[in-house]
């Protein structure tokens, strides 16, 4: 094992680059080459096809069956010119991942022979096996019936050979059994509210869409160290391992020189992925070692979370063709920096104007306060509920762990902002108005005038204001981004339509009262939009908060402002199934009671498999790997003790042999804890197996299932230290991240 292991390790460091040719066009010429997008459409579909689908994408119109046929065969045509022969409906189920199954276009003519075709009815809807996949109790086995239907917002796109047909999946009564379908839910129902406060200042507004930027963060790992350590192969992150010696403590990684065979894979991913128009923006080194980061051009909400789960399709595909494993797991090392995925928020006009974005005049000032002041009332009310919408069992290991956003959710707005929010609800408010980037001079002749955004950073905020947008950071690197933004545009539209309730109220009792009279031109609309928002900026002053995320000082100030600090992950569930959840999300339109019953027993039962499957592994290599390993090293060690007695004699050779006898009964120590621990491991295991519901279970699993686990790790941890190295059968930290 030890001879392999250093094999293994030495081939890795001989790895070249690949020999990777980009495209003789320029990324313009060939971005979205493998999708049919409007462009596409235009060429492919009859003029009148072409406009009514503008109409059902742009305007939600409704698609007639001879419109499906259309469009289904100028697909068809298209897809064949570029050597497609299947199709699939692509969807996202509740595994986190996605799901397809591919079809062949041929069909039998009757004569003998075969044709290609594809119909608007197969392209629009079809019936996949729902009975495997997670339904939360929606659908029993024997009852198998789902469907997934065609949503034409999101363009079609070729993988290989197989065109892909994003779609929503639904079960045979109509529940979702996706991301995708409460996603556009949530998204109508913010565009509804967003667009109704519009009106009261730019009644040309139609229509209000969410947009995202997510900056997805990665490891890279050697192909064959990954598949040297059974726990990484299984679980996606490391059960045991020591620190090494040098991490990320010098600071040397981040925005460092790119390795030239990650930055030949990055290259590779990035002709791949903007084939596939994924906008690919950004790309460097992150903090840890062998971590790196990708972040695209900011899209629409739901096209953006299907090109995120695209990708991250495509980064596994891809890294492996470059000698790699990508890590998607939030925490895949300890002691390092975990990954996460950004999500950069905000909402937009069809006019132009970016809501969260400050205006120029005390008009757009009022609406910049409105639609900022109404996000945090929406956080604020759903604080718990939101960090239910990122959590999960992997991404429970790197929240708060003082490189990610804390396990608390909390608004940072910078000075200004912050300023301007309390001039509001402290004085009377003639005109409004805000500053803009502001000039900073260096007193250096050759450096020019440097910008100064109205808002700093804060690392330590999971949903921080950052100048015309807010940065949800506390989603998880592995997670579908459509959990936390359907919850995020659900809670700001119940907050937009609320607050749009008692401004009209507000205006009808102003408009009544004979003793009201305008000031300053102002009329009872900007009495009423005024007098509502300083309501809400007290009501949701708790969720604001500028300091550090990280310290415990923070936690307790938390709890006293009555935010969430429950840190247990299928505790934090319950959130979903709170009255103002359900209440939210019903009155919003986007899920039903049912519906989050059911997400609730997928996620309870996720958890659980997920632990339990990291136990399992973690048992067997501690007694299959570990403890052999060190008892061998231990009879080396007193074979050495016999020899040197022989050649000594026993005073001397006990005062020679002091140290190994230390280490043998620190081994003897250490693997009699480990089987202990294992034993009582299995039976914290096999107790939590037997409770029915998945609810209970899930919290057993949390509470004495995995604590076992770090204790198990503690001890390995340490062994790693005294065993010799040329026994020690898994590559090491120090292996596993300094590969080039």
């Amino acid at each position: 094992m030890a001879n392999l292991r250093f094999q293994v390790v030495a081939e890795a460091f001989k790895k070249t680059p690949l020999n990777i040719k980009a495209p003789a066009e320029r990324p313009a010429e060939y971005f979205g080459k493998k999708v049919f997008n409007r462009e596409k459409m235009y060429k492919y579909l009859p003029k009148q096809v072409y406009e009514k689908m503008l109409d059902v994408i742009d305007n939600g119109a409704k698609l007639e069956p001879h419109i499906a046929d259309a469009v289904a065969s100028g697909m068809l045509k298209w897809a064949s010119e570029n050597g497609v022969t299947h199709y699939t409906h692509w969807f996202q189920p509740l595994t986190e991942g996605t799901a397809e199954k591919h079809d062949a276009f041929i069909d039998l003519d009757g004569n003998g022979g075969m044709i290609e075709q594809l119909s608007g009815k197969l392209l629009v809807q079809q019936e996949p096996d729902a009975s495997s996949f997670p339904s939360g109790g929606i659908r029993s086995t024997f009852e198998a019936r789902g469907y997934s239907a065609w949503d034409p917002t999101s363009p079609v796109f070729i993988i290989d050979d197989t065109l892909c047909i994003p779609t929503v999946f639904i079960s045979y009564s109509g529940e979702a059994l996706d991301y995708k379908a409460p996603l556009l839910k949530s998204l109508h129902a913010v565009n509804i509210a967003a667009t109704a406060v519009c009106h009261y200042f730019y009644p040309d507004v139609k229509k209000v869409y969410s947009t995202l930027g997510w900056e997805q963060e990665y490891f890279l790992v050697d192909a064959d160290l990954y598949c040297a350590r059974p726990d990484l192969l299984l679980t996606g992150r490391t059960l045991m391992g020591h620190d090494s010696a040098k991490n990320q403590q010098m600071d040397d990684h981040y925005f460092g020189t790119i390795p030239d065979r990650v930055q030949t894979f990055m290259k590779d991913l990035e002709i791949q992925a903007l084939e596939l128009g994924i906008p690919c923006k950004t790309r460097h080194n992150e903090v840890a070692p062998n971590q790196f980061e990708l972040a695209p051009i900011f899209e629409e909400t739901n096209l953006a979370v299907d090109h995120n789960m695209l990708l991250m399709s495509l980064m596994r595909k891809v890294a492996r063709k470059h000698g790699f494993r990508v890590l998607l797991h939030e925490k895949p090392f300890a002691g390092i920096n975990g990954s996460g995925k950004h999500n950069n928020w905000s909402l937009n006009t069809d006019t132009g104007v970016r809501l969260h974005a400050p205006g120029k005049t005390p008009e757009d000032t009022l609406r910049f306060v409105v639609f900022i002041v109404e996000t945090l009332m929406g956080v604020y009310r759903h604080n718990g509920l939101l960090k239910a919408s990122i959590m999960s069992a992997s991404n429970a290991h790197r929240l708060g762990a003082n490189e990610a956003p804390p396990a608390i959710i909390s608004s940072f707005l910078g000075k200004q902002v912050t300023e301007l929010l309390d001039h509001i609800e402290n004085a009377d408010v003639d005109s409004l108005s805000m500053a803009g980037k502001q000039g900073m001079k260096m007193n250096i002749p050759e450096i020019p005038e440097i910008m100064i955004d109205n808002t700093d950073r804060n690392r330590t905020s999971p949903f921080a204001f950052t100048g015309n947008r807010f940065e949800f950071r506390a989603v998880g690197s592995e997670a579908n981004c459509a959990s936390a933004m359907l919850t995020l545009n659900a809670a700001v539209a119940e907050a937009l339509t609320d607050f749009k309730r008692r401004v009209d109220e507000r205006i009808g009792i102003l408009e009544k009262d004979p003793k009201f009279s305008p000031q300053s031109g102002h009329t009872a609309k900007y009495h009423a939009i005024l007098d509502v928002i300083r309501e809400d900026i007290k009501t949701c002053k708790p969720i604001r908060f500028d300091g550090n995320g990280y310290s415990d000082e923070w936690v307790e100030e938390a709890a006293k402002r009555g935010l969430d600090t429950e840190k247990s992950c299928p505790v934090i569930f319950e959130r979903f199934l709170d009255k103002s959840s359900i209440d939210m999300f019903t009155g919003m339109g986007v899920m039903t009671k049912k519906e989050l019953e059911a997400r609730n027993e997928v996620k309870w039962e996720t958890y659980t498999k997920k632990i339990q499957i990291e136990a399992r592994v973690l048992g067997d290599l501690s007694i299959n790997h570990i403890i052999p390993v060190a008892t061998r090293y231990q009879s080396q060690l007193l074979e050495n003790i016999r020899n040197m007695h022989d050649t000594f004699g026993k005073e001397k050779a006990d005062k020679l042999s002091a140290r190994n006898i230390k280490i043998i009964e620190e081994i003897a120590e250490r693997t009699s804890n480990i089987e202990t621990m294992v034993d009582e491991l299995v039976e914290a295991r096999k107790k939590a197996n037997k409770i029915a519901d998945e609810h209970t279970k899930a919290i057993a699993y949390h509470d004495t299932v995995a604590p076992k686990m770090d204790e198990i790790r503690y001890q390995i941890d340490k062994l790693e230290l005294i065993v010799d190295d040329a026994c020690w059968p898994l590559p090491k930290y120090r292996e596993l991240l300094f590969i080039r």
